[in-house]
């Protein structure tokens, strides 16, 4: 039997029992938005209707979901949504949740691309580096590949109804790319890079392992790449490659290593050594 009405907390009521059971104030508001069918935007809607009673059925759904969340579930797979460079990306467990510190990487990205030029995301997960660059530079030529044929489903559905036009691929790194491909003006990636015996690890158990551990120090897949890259680059191309907040020195070691040249790292927002990469000169190219 229904409750009655006067029984039903408010707006304002269910964000205040939401913060006691010990929410932060953003997530409260953002869940309660989500049951609401608004928009993560509105928050001010919910101060100008903080005295309109919350359905009994809505109420269940917002105790279930806040259960969830302080259990540690993302918000993002909770709401279904992520906001990443302007987008509203689709993302459940099948994918990592985006990051703001990734957009560092996105924006180093444009910075080098002009055109139709030619760019490779490795690892694409939701396609939020792929669609972001898409979005902001139309004539570019996106190419995009996962090994997870779960993310891929994600990452198409993402391009499909934002109407991005990105090419994408399964399998392992490289090998996802067809046999005509043309070399890449740029090759971006945001690969796991977590140790496999990182502290950190537990907070992340609702996120797939595979998209975040990478061998003992974190930079197995980092190496895999750094090592083929150059075959798959074009003259004067870069690689560009997200990593831990600690892997800078290593990262850029590796790629003087590979023979890359203009190595160099960018922070993010935290002033964090977030991103690092190299260009593959022409005259590092073996025309034998």
């Amino acid at each position: 039997m229904p409750l009655p009405e006067t029984l039903l907390p408010t707006l304002a009521q269910a964000l205040t029992a939401l913060q006691t059971a010990g929410l932060e104030r953003l997530d409260a508001q953002l869940l309660l938005l989500h049951v609401l069918g608004q928009a993560p935007n509105q928050r001010g809607w919910l101060l100008a209707h903080d005295t309109s009673v919350l359905p009994a059925k809505l109420a269940s759904e917002l105790h279930q979901l806040a259960q969830r969340r302080l259990a540690g579930e993302p918000l993002a797979y909770l709401s279904g949504h992520k906001e990443f460079f302007g987008l509203d990306l689709q993302v459940d467990a099948r994918v990592l949740v985006p990051r703001p510190d990734t957009e560092t990487l996105v924006h180093w990205a444009l910075e080098l691309l002009h055109g139709a030029q030619r760019v490779l995301d490795l690892g694409t997960g939701s396609g939020a580096i792929a669609l972001a660059l898409k979005a902001s530079q139309p004539a570019l030529q996106v190419h995009a590949i996962d090994l997870s044929a779960d993310a891929l489903h994600v990452a198409q559905a993402n391009a499909q109804r934002l109407q991005l036009a990105v090419t994408f691929g399964q399998g392992a790194w490289f090998d996802g790319l067809t046999c005509d491909y043309a070399p890449f003006d740029c090759i971006v990636s945001n690969p796991p890079y977590i140790a496999a015996n990182d502290p950190h690890l537990p907070a992340l158990t609702f996120e797939p392992t595979q998209a975040l551990t990478s061998g003992a120090e974190g930079l197995d897949d980092i190496r895999d790449i750094i090592s083929q890259a150059p075959k798959h680059l074009a003259a004067d191309g870069w690689l560009l490659l997200e990593h831990g907040y600690d892997q800078a020195p290593a990262v850029r070691q590796l790629l003087r290593q590979a023979g890359f040249a203009h190595v160099q790292s960018r922070r993010d927002l935290a002033s964090i050594e977030r991103c690092s990469g190299g260009q593959w000169l022409a005259s590092s190219i073996d025309h034998t």
